[in-house]
């Protein structure tokens, strides 16, 4: 494909795409491809034009060569191309609302210098009859809405035969309603393409052995592995294996669902316990934006308690309006100051302001990789006053290093290296990761050398080796839970380690084989972060870790920490958090294994660190990126500021819209204008509420 060029500067060029006539799909498939390429920053492509605006991420004359060498071999037919396009881009319903205001303004232009006088009489009665309509049934259902009070405007205006102000009442309404409809779909569609599943591997089943390829390399028909608490990475059929699946994000049932073969599974659900061969049936980017767009829209209605109480006295507020609007009519006589009364309602500002207002934080939280389910977790988070942290993977390193395995009974040290690592890859922990990659820099293979992998929560995992079982885990797991015993006078070797190392126990036919020294340092921002959560309001910052009494000390010591529990089990830090609620406090849980699940589902808003496990991110209710811990202060911030703009949009709508009411009771305005202005407010607040909270979205 060889492209023109219209205009060009240092970091930004746009480019005339060959086409002579560009579909919806191609422009989104040139403009996904060229956002692809890691020399482009940001790229636009408008279908009407057939241009594409695109801008670097640096001024360098090789970036503009490697967009123009990668354009001369685009390939709109390559499937690969087209598995980079999410399901839906927006594009097409961009295109439809502007199209559907363009000709709702343009006919009412029309009308106005065309239509007879009488045909456009005709015209306002036949449309105001959906709206009169629409305000009986509600009042037919015992219930007074904002409907009602269109429907009582535009039938009192047809009743005096001012067909101009009924005619422009049912134009502003129809306006505002577009435009209301458009804005609230933009933003949950936007956040809908932002929540990917953060998932760029998957175990490929080829030619009877494991291969770990890239997500995008899948194509229908491939067969992929899963195994307990992984995501599912893309729609498939069971064709092997059987296990139960957390799919309520997907279809809200509650319980559990098993899976055998012949069982469909959807992309985003949990693997809870089991394992599964799948046939892919729909590659990455489709099959599962309408449930995403979905599980957004359920979420929303885990309104926080301040948007709750705002909705409900803005349906309170409605019938005092008929009511002022009556008692106006019968003092003055003039209904045109009743009919003015009856143009401004406060619903509508806030049910359109307040969702956004949500999802706009939502949207802005995950420009800062952090991901939120729902508002009510924001104002948790904005009001609790107790944190409580994982240490491994959370306080201390996402990626730990290993540094030594000690072998037992002559056994070669890189050997016990290669299975250890062969082992933990399928069930990626910080941990576990640690091991996987000593092993690839020392440029160990570790082809499938055992059977089926078991993975026991919270100690470790168990398989075998040429009949012979294999263990590795914690020292309680393996030497107590197991029974496997220390090799005759090799017992000084574990006493020769470093207290600073995490130990990583692995035994072969019931004997200690290795133990794996893991380098776990606090992370550099830890001490920071924590005083400064201190200083946003957290009363009590705490830790609960498996790990050792003294380890645990020392971190505590070392981070000002208010309260530390050392040595305990995963129904020991659910307990922990169960207790701190009952004694009245908001508890923020922070957690990034299998094992802290427990606690992230018990606390008020349960936080996971996007590297840990699987299962862990889908019941947390936010989930954060797991190279910077200073995401907590910008999620604090961002969460305060989201319920203080909540108060004042609430503020401000009735302030204003009271005053419009003013207005017409004093004659001031007449319907018309305040239809404009009440119209105008509600879109300008909702507008305002898409705005990002901080001043600075990308450095904070």
């Amino acid at each position: 494909m060889r492209c023109v060029v219209l205009h060009e500067s240092s970091k930004k060029i746009r480019i005339k795409i060959p086409y002579p006539y560009m579909s919806m799909q191609r422009a989104d498939l040139v403009e996904y491809y060229i956002r692809n390429l890691d020399v482009v920053k940001e790229v636009s492509v408008d279908e009407r034009t057939g241009n594409a605006v695109v801008t670097f991420l640096n001024s360098s004359e090789k970036d503009k060569d490697s967009l123009f060498s990668a354009l001369s071999v685009f390939d709109p037919s390559d499937e690969r191309i087209k598995a980079l396009v999410p399901e839906n881009t927006g594009r097409e319903m961009n295109r439809k609302y502007e199209e559907k205001l363009f000709f709702s303004v343009t006919g009412m232009v029309m009308r106005k210098i065309f239509l007879p006088t009488p045909l456009a009489i005709a015209r306002s009665i036949a449309k105001s009859i959906p709206y009169i309509v629409k305000g009986l049934v509600a009042l037919k259902n015992g219930r007074l809405q904002v409907e009602t009070l269109d429907g009582v405007a535009i039938a009192t205006s047809i009743i005096r035969k001012d067909f101009d102000t009924a005619s422009s009442i049912m134009f502003l309404l129809n306006v505002g309603e577009t435009l209301e409809e458009w804005t609230r779909k933009k933003s949950i569609n936007d956040l809908a393409r932002s929540m990917s599943l953060n998932i760029d591997k998957v175990w490929l089943k080829k030619d009877g052995k494991e291969i770990q390829v890239g997500l995008n390399q899948v194509l229908a028909g491939d067969h992929i592995i899963v195994r307990n608490s992984e995501i599912i990475p893309l729609d498939g059929k069971v064709i092997e294996g059987e296990m139960t699946v957390n799919q309520s994000i997907m279809t809200g049932e509650s319980e559990p669902v098993v899976k055998s073969p012949g069982g469909y599974v959807y992309a985003g659900t949990v693997v809870e316990e089991g394992e599964c061969i799948i046939e892919v049936t729909k590659t990455a980017g489709s099959g599962k934006f309408d449930q995403i767009v979905k599980m957004i829209e359920e979420s929303e209605k885990l309104k926080s308690d301040t948007e709750a109480k705002a909705y409900r006295l803005a349906d309170k507020l409605v019938p005092y309006s008929l009511l002022g609007a009556g008692i106006t009519y019968l003092l003055t006589r003039n209904a045109t100051k009743a009919l003015s009364f009856l143009m401004v309602d406060y619903s509508c500002a806030m049910k359109l302001s307040m969702p956004l207002a949500v999802l706009s934080a939502i949207k802005e939280c995950r420009e800062h990789r952090i991901s939120v389910k729902g508002g009510k977790f924001m104002e948790a988070m904005a009001e609790a006053d107790t944190l409580v942290f994982d240490k491994t993977g959370t306080l201390t390193h996402a990626t730990p290093t290993l540094m030594d395995v000690v072998s037992f009974e002559g056994r070669d040290p890189d050997e016990m290296l290669r299975i250890a690592a062969c082992l933990e890859e399928h069930y990626p922990h910080s941990v576990a990761n640690a091991i996987v990659k000593g092993a690839k820099d020392k440029g160990l293979d570790h082809d499938e050398l055992h059977s089926k992998v078991e993975y026991i929560v919270a100690h470790g995992i168990s398989s075998f080796l040429d009949d012979e079982r294999v263990v590795i885990g914690s020292y309680h797991f393996v030497m107590e839970d197991e029974g496997c015993i220390i090799p005759e006078d090799e017992a000084y070797k574990l006493d020769e380690i470093n207290r600073e190392y995490s130990r990583i126990f692995m035994a072969i036919g019931g004997r200690l084989a290795a133990v794996l020294c893991i380098f776990d340092p606090l992370r550099e921002e830890a001490v920071e972060v924590i005083k400064s959560l201190h200083e946003l309001g957290f009363k009590k910052i705490c830790m609960m870790t498996g790990d050792n009494k003294k380890n645990a000390e020392a971190v505590a010591a070392k981070l000002s920490l208010d309260e530390f529990c050392a040595e305990v089990l995963p129904e020991d830090k659910a307990e922990f958090v169960k207790n701190e609620r009952k004694k009245g406090h908001k508890v923020v849980m922070i957690g990034d294994g299998v094992n802290d699940t427990p606690a992230l589902s018990e606390a008020d808003v349960g936080i996971a660190i996007l590297d840990g496990a699987p299962i862990a991110r889908e019941i947390a209710d936010i989930t954060i990126a797991s190279d910077d811990l200073y995401q907590l202060i910008t999620l604090r911030k961002i969460s305060t500021a989201l319920m203080k703009r909540i108060k004042a949009n609430y503020r401000f709508i009735l302030g204003f819209n009271s005053a419009l009411i003013a207005g017409g009771l004093f004659g001031v305005m007449n319907p018309a204008s305040s239809a404009l202005l009440h119209n105008g407010s509600t879109i300008l607040t909702g507008l305002k509420s898409m705005t990002n909270l901080l001043p600075d979205t990308k450095n904070i």
